[in-house]
């Protein structure tokens, strides 16, 4: 898919790797200053949040209002910031098998993303759509996926989805569902708190399934200093794949101060940077990402 060319990017080369943070985890969600922010601290781009959820029908999104859409876009292009992807975080709380709304939802999220010129969104299944511990609500979540995925592929995005799951039976999820609309928006935590080996999971995955990665572990640590997370291994890894695309910064925080954004955001997006800089000799032509 060639990119819309409507959130900040300019008509540079595209770099194989490129670094973008969470807005909601750098308490700056729906807010124009996030990208004076994210560019303090060193990102590409901006993943942003779709809003709060809770109880309601579907997200409090304030891009919804084309005026303020408007300002939030032109502080992006002034920062020379990317919309990397728009987060539909709210479902790491709320069940996307059960909540009755969700159709409106996933339209509203789709809607946002075409308005600001984003490809991809993200939708987590949380704690209480957690495959794993509630196999029950796969039957469904394969249901909804498939009627997301049949209007993301009308409206020319894809939804990249975490789960719980293995690898192996996150592919044939993804095989159930049937669309190249949905994919697997791949998270080191979710290895490591599965005790599971990140770089076994990204050879599972596949290029042609994983759409985006959000490149942290749990809090505890900042990525230079965490043992359970080995970038030059999996850059090597994803090198070989032919992988491109998005590594998204959303914890990895130092657990004595975690409260302090540039020293947990920006040692980490620097770090990524370190590790994934356009220097290695290997470049394959990439597939799977946007």
């Amino acid at each position: 898919m060639p990119p819309l060319g409507r959130s900040g990017e300019n008509s540079a080369p595209t770099p194989r790797y490129r670094i973008g943070v969470c807005d909601w985890m750098i308490l700056q969600r729906q807010k124009p200053r996030a990208f004076s922010l994210a560019a303090e601290l060193g990102a590409d781009g901006v993943e942003v949040d779709m809003g709060p959820l809770g109880t309601r029908d579907t997200f409090e999104n304030a891009l919804a209002d084309p005026a303020f859409r408007q300002r939030f876009l032109e502080t992006a292009r002034e920062h020379r910031l990317t919309l990397c992807s728009l987060a539909m975080s709210g479902f790491y709380a709320q069940s996307f098998a059960e909540r009755p709304t969700v159709p409106r939802m996933i339209e509203d999220a789709i809607q946002t993303a075409v308005a600001l010129g984003v490809r991809v969104l993200f939708l987590p299944l949380g704690v209480p759509c957690d495959l794993v511990r509630r196999p029950e609500l796969r039957p469904v979540v394969i249901e909804r996926l498939r009627l997301a995925a049949s209007r993301a592929e009308q409206a020319g995005v894809v939804i990249g989805v975490e789960t719980s799951l293995p690898a192996a039976e996150e592919v044939r999820l993804l095989r159930e569902v049937g669309s190249p609309a949905v994919r697997s928006y791949f998270n080191f935590a979710q290895a490591t708190k599965h005790d599971r080996d990140i770089v076994a999971e990204l050879e599972t995955l596949g290029p042609e399934n994983l759409i985006q990665i959000h490149a942290t572990n749990e809090d505890g640590y900042r990525l230079p200093e965490d043992p359970r997370v080995d970038l030059p291994r999996i850059r090597r890894t994803l090198d070989a794949m032919g992988w491109r695309g998005w590594l998204v910064v959303e914890r990895s925080r130092d657990k004595n101060k975690p409260r302090d954004i540039h020293h947990n955001f920006a040692t980490n997006i620097a770090h990524l940077k370190k590790i994934f800089g356009n220097t290695s000799p290997q470049t394959s032509p990439a597939s799977g990402a946007l």
